[in-house]
């Protein structure tokens, strides 16, 4: 492990650890680097999907992101579920003045369909947080929320890539794990939009229900990768290696969805 190297996780806790904190933390662990928390909520969630949900209090997550930044040399940061507009404000009077590389996953709706963002929050994220990312990380869904368009195609797809890129965004990767073989692609591959320039990440499809955390793995293990000093198409590469070595010994731990990272 390389001890030097300290990544944050700034997300929700699942009570199942198929996602969130718990997840981010196994997949440093594994990536070889040191795991760190900032945790926004916490979830009553199971293989089965998310019950319910406590947002932890902005002064507290301040607090604990506070905490973290006087003790420890933070080299990369992801984040994941943001739960409300004061939540996502707490974040960034935080990060604002990082000079950090940051990893955006914009949890918006779980499987099962739990909204675990509201509209207010999303617009927060858009107008502030976002602007301070390296990466940003939406599956197909939440492509179609941010960019205002739906996704049929693999032209719109690169199109929700350019308006999601206008934010301020650095680099944005849509995930290809819902596309379908209408898009002319085979499901798996990830869309990346860097320097004007669209590059495409194919996959060795795994065709399994047993998916949950799927999306908190694999931008947890891009921010690894970061973290150890690889550019970004080669810690896509190394996530995507990562999340299928992943699917193909996914234990049956649950009565529902189970976990990629166990």
């Amino acid at each position: 492990m390389a001890k030097d190297k300290v990544v944050l996780t700034i997300a929700g806790s699942d009570s199942g650890a198929g996602a969130g904190v718990q997840s981010d933390i196994k997949t440093f662990h594994n990536m070889g680097v040191y795991g760190v928390t900032a945790i926004t909520a916490i979830t009553s969630q199971n293989t089965k999907g998310v019950q319910s949900s406590f947002e932890i209090p902005a002064s507290v997550i301040k607090s604990q992101l506070n905490s973290l930044f006087d003790d420890f040399k933070i080299t990369a940061i992801k984040t994941g579920m943001l739960s409300s507009s004061k939540v996502i404000e707490a974040v960034w009077q935080i990060l604002k003045n990082k000079k950090i590389k940051l990893v955006i996953d914009p949890v918006i709706v779980s499987k099962n369909g739990f909204r675990m963002l509201d509209k207010k929050g999303l617009n927060v994220l858009i107008k502030k947080l976002i602007p301070l990312s390296y990466l940003i990380t939406p599956n197909i869904y939440e492509a179609e929320v941010l960019s205002g368009i739906k996704i049929h195609t693999f032209e719109e797809m690169e199109l929700a890539a350019k308006i999601i890129h206008d934010y301020v965004v650095k680099n944005v990767l849509i995930k290809g794990g819902h596309i379908n073989y209408s898009f002319g692609l085979p499901p798996g591959t990830d869309l990346l939009y860097s320097n004007k320039k669209f590059s495409i990440f194919p996959a060795n499809f795994i065709n399994t229900k047993h998916t949950h955390g799927i999306g908190c793995t694999f931008s947890a293990a891009i921010t690894a990768s970061l973290a150890l000093g690889k550019n970004l198409e080669t810690s896509i590469i190394d996530a995507k290696e990562y999340i299928q070595r992943k699917l193909q010994t996914v234990g049956r731990i649950g009565k529902g969805i189970n976990p990629v990272e166990q």
